[in-house]
């Protein structure tokens, strides 16, 4: 993977882990552009796998004259069909074509696979991204919405089907189990449904993990589903609040155990815990097509904040995708 050096900026590509010292580089760019921005962004699974050496990723680094990080891109190749990867410059190195230059080379890297398909995600929806977006010749082809939910209004009953029972979540005990039940509920899910060991342990690593609010439900001994919530500190989660607040992380349900409503009693389990920690504000993403869990979700009084967009030259609803800040 041969460098690409231009106006004193070097576009180069890796595969296999960042040091420690690249990877701070990451997360400190990041951190500067999300404050510009007022939206995060790199999402949670690039910033996990800058590290991670058995993570499917290509790192793509812009640097200047002086070594600076001034982009990163990457993108997730485990998949044959699809690519999915995030895109991020830095906010006084943009309109100089760093973006583009990312943006290519990981046309590049992606295609060394015959066929797949690389896909653009702008979260926020910032203006700049939908310019950057057109100028690459891509239009939106799904949305994925934020939704939010006041803890301190009262919320209908949702109670558990009959012999169903919820439990915390065990580590060292349950990772297999629940990792078996989640790809059978998001088989269809490019990310979700490949979870993998490491991945599962890398969260489980993260400061704000708590098994406590990883709520398992079970029925003669079976896992039938499970929410995961998670609690982000002010305005960490890059929406702007001033105070934490909580968030519905995953909730899944195995296909055998769904029609019994379990996926509306299990988010009410975990806004229960939510609000029990004494938080004022729940949030949760969802895909704008999936008509079912919004209507779930707005039953339960969530109502759409935001949407962050999908860009590429493929079908509406496709599910991989590339995340971009430029």
């Amino acid at each position: 993977m041969p460098d690409e050096t231009t106006a004193q900026v070097t576009v180069a590509a890796t595969a296999g882990p960042l040091d420690a010292t690249t990877a701070d580089g990451v997360r400190a760019l990041a951190a500067r552009t999300a404050a510009a921005d007022g939206v995060a962004p790199l999402s949670e699974q690039p910033l996990l796998w800058l590290t991670d050496p058995e993570a499917s990723a290509v790192h793509v680094r812009a640097t200047d004259a002086s070594g600076q990080l001034v982009g990163y891109a990457q993108a997730d190749v485990g998949a044959a069909t699809s690519a999915s990867a995030e895109l991020v410059v830095d906010p006084v190195h943009r309109r100089t074509g760093i973006g583009s230059r990312l943006l290519e080379r990981l046309r590049s890297e992606t295609a060394v696979v015959p066929g797949r398909t690389l896909r653009v995600w702008a979260h926020g929806d910032l203006p700049s991204a939908r310019a950057f977006a057109g100028h690459a010749g891509m239009v939106v082809v799904r949305e994925l919405w934020r939704m939010s939910l006041d803890l301190a209004v009262p919320r209908e009953a949702r109670p558990l089907p009959a012999g169903v029972t919820a439990r915390p979540f065990v580590p060292g005990q349950d990772e297999e189990a629940w990792r078996r039940v989640n790809s059978r509920a998001f088989a269809h899910h490019p990310e979700q449904g490949r979870m993998t060991a490491s991945d599962l342990r890398a969260r489980e690593a993260e400061p704000w993990f708590d098994p406590d609010g990883f709520l398992l439900a079970e029925r003669d001994g079976a896992l039938l589903g499970s929410v995961w919530t998670k609690v982000h500190a002010a305005d960490e989660d890059g929406g702007g609040h001033a105070v934490p607040v909580g968030e519905i992380y995953v909730v899944g349900v195995d296909p055998d155990a769904q029609g019994l409503g379990l996926g509306g009693a299990l988010t009410a389990l975990g806004l229960d815990h939510l609000a029990a920690r004494g938080l004022r504000t729940a949030i949760l993403y969802t895909g704008a097509e999936n008509t079912v869990a919004i209507r779930t979700y707005t039953r339960l009084g969530f109502t759409k904040e935001s949407a962050d967009v999908m860009f590429g030259s493929g079908t509406q609803g496709s599910p991989a995708g590339v995340t971009m800040s430029t």
